[in-house]
């Protein structure tokens, strides 16, 4: 395969702009890539128009053609076209439904594997995970499927944190993954914390950002996983 996928946690980073800490690590992809495909399906309380313009203009400096799939008659056809694909952060259900209705899920994939670079954030990460099993979000819709794109042979949680609220009863993320491992022992999660991000380049796996990931697979619960790792050995599985 000859996957280029960025796959960041989340559009922004503590209290910085949308999308400023991401531009370091979405220049590289963009290097040869200048016509993009920017797919907003997960953007529930925004207009699809206001979700691009607000892409758009965080990505300004980087000086590419971002189009929204919406303002296409033909979605297939414009994923063919496009030198690149965004997926935006959102609602992971709507997301992932949309991309069924469409009919998108086989065609995105092919593409991306056959090297069109990749850009997701938050639920646009979440899709490129073998399901949406391990996403945050609330199940507002269902979709045909929980499969998704499956650009790396893992679950994903993007966001995430285990702090716990004091007085708060309810189970920490910590405790929600362990019981997607107790299901599923042999599936492996990395959770990523925000301003972090996972990259692949074909055969290679990388953590990128200034904080550890966290890996959560049967009987290991909440493993760090330090700063700037290789972690291709997750592709092999």
């Amino acid at each position: 395969m000859t996957i280029n996928a960025l796959l960041l946690s989340s559009s922004r980073e503590g209290d910085t702009p949308y999308l400023s800490h991401a531009i370091p690590l979405i220049a590289p992809l963009t290097s040869h890539a200048k016509k993009w495909l920017f797919i907003p399906y997960a953007g529930i309380g925004t207009h699809y128009d206001n979700y691009l313009d607000m892409v758009v203009a965080a990505l300004a400096e980087l000086e590419l053609d971002i189009s929204s799939i919406h303002q296409h008659p033909d979605p297939q056809q414009a994923i063919k076209d496009a030198d690149g694909i965004m997926v935006g952060g959102g609602n992971t259900f709507h997301l992932l439904h949309q991309l069924y209705h469409y009919n998108l899920i086989n065609l995105i994939k092919d593409e991306v594997s056959n090297g069109k670079p990749y850009i997701g954030w938050s639920a646009g990460s979440n899709i490129t995970g073998l399901t949406i099993r391990t996403t945050n979000d609330m199940p507002i819709i269902e979709p045909p499927s929980f499969n998704a794109l499956a650009l790396v042979p893992f679950q994903l949680n993007p966001h995430y944190s285990n702090f716990k609220v004091a007085g708060h009863n309810g189970e920490t993320r910590a405790q929600r993954l362990l019981e997607f491992t107790r299901v599923d022992p042999k599936t492996p999660v990395i959770a990523i914390q925000e301003g972090s991000a996972l990259w692949r380049q074909g055969e290679t796996l990388t953590l990128l950002g200034n904080k550890p990931a966290y890996l959560f697979e049967g009987g290991t619960q909440e493993l760090p996983i330090p700063v700037n790792s290789d972690l291709s050995h997750f592709l092999k599985r």
